[in-house]
């Protein structure tokens, strides 16, 4: 149940990520709404919520976890990265973009894995 929780939270996310991205291309005053300014947090804190129980619950803190470690670093990334994209404009937008979603599909892989290396 909660791993479900989790990955329904991970979609709404993405979704509001890319949502927002969108909205800064086509209608960038649709951001100021309150409701889309607020929305991302609220997913984004569940998120981390659910991430920290399954964490938890899993009892992956007994044994390496370095992985989690990793996937933590990248989520910072993310972020940052996710705030440079929401920012910038041009090409430069689309770069952070990039690579804000190639950090995702790391964290994705990492949590899959349970390897933070596991492109070696």
């Amino acid at each position: 149940m909660l791993k479900t929780l989790h990955l329904i939270f991970i979609l709404l996310s993405l979704g509001s990520f890319i949502g927002r991205v969108i909205l800064s291309e086509i209608k960038p005053i649709l951001l100021e709404l309150k409701a889309i300014k607020i929305a991302p947090h609220i997913i984004n804190s569940f998120l981390i919520v659910s991430g920290f129980s399954l964490v938890f619950q899993g009892g992956w803190l007994s044994s390496d976890f370095g992985w989690i470690i990793a996937k933590l670093v990248a989520l910072l990334a993310y972020i940052a990265l996710g705030i440079l994209v929401l920012r910038l404009k041009g090409q430069n937008k689309w770069l952070a973009f990039a690579a804000a979603m190639l950090c995702l599909a790391y964290i994705g892989a990492v949590a899959v894995t349970k390897n933070s290396f596991f492109f070696l």
